[in-house]
C-alpha cells in the first residue's frame, strides 16, 4: 500500500468490527490544491480509509489467504466536511460474506459529529483472475499492520490476541 489514510487501528474483532482514527494536518499534500483557500480532505481519501480498515477486517476473517480489494462503493452520504487538526474515528461493520466478496458498512465521526456513512463491497481476487501473485511483497502488509498499531488491539471473538499470521 502506498499511502496510509488510517493512522491508527483503536479496535479490532475478528469477524465483527474494526475502528481506527484518522488525523488531519494540514501538511498533508492531498489538502494542498484539492479546494485552494478552504483546505479539506477529500471525500475519496475518506472512503479510502475505510476500505483500508474494512479490507483488512475482510482479510482477517480468512486468515489473510484471499487476496481482498475493494470493488465498489454502494452508497456514500457526507454529512460534514473533515478540516485540517480534525480527528476522524472510523468504525467498519462487517455486514455480509458471500463465496465472492463481502460487505460493509462504515462511518466516520468527528467529535460527537456524524461525518459520512459509506456502504462498501469487496471482492476476491482469484488465482489466475485480474492478476497472478500477492498484492503485497512479502512482510509489507505485517509491516503496515504494525505501523497502525493493529497487533496491539486485534482480538478474535474470544478475546484472544489475533495471531501474526504466516502468510502476512
Amino acid at each position: 500500500m502506498r499511502w496510509f489514510w488510517v493512522d491508527r487501528f483503536t479496535e479490532f474483532v475478528s469477524g465483527s468490527h474494526a475502528k481506527g482514527i484518522k488525523n488531519v494536518a494540514l501538511d498533508e499534500e492531498v489538502l494542498d490544491e484539492y479546494q485552494p483557500g478552504f483546505p479539506y480532505l477529500p471525500s475519496t481519501v475518506i472512503i479510502e480509509g475505510m476500505a483500508q480498515i474494512g479490507g483488512i477486517l475482510v482479510a482477517e476473517h480468512f486468515a489473510f489467504d484471499k487476496r481482498v480489494v475493494l470493488a465498489k462503493v454502494g452508497k456514500a452520504t457526507f454529512h460534514e466536511v473533515a478540516r485540517p487538526g480534525d480527528q476522524l474515528r472510523y468504525t467498519v461493520k462487517m455486514d455480509g460474506i458471500q463465496p465472492d466478496g463481502a460487505t460493509v458498512a462504515t462511518t466516520s465521526y468527528c467529535g460527537d459529529v456524524l461525518q459520512a456513512e459509506i456502504e462498501l463491497m469487496f471482492a476476491f481476487l482469484e488465482p489466475n483472475r485480474i492478476m497472478d501473485g500477492p498484492l503485497f511483497k512479502p512482510g509489507d502488509l505485517r509491516a503496515m499492520l504494525r505501523l497502525m498499531n493493529f497487533f496491539h488491539v486485534a482480538v478474535d471473538r474470544n478475546g484472544d490476541p489475533i495471531p501474526d499470521y504466516a502468510n502476512l
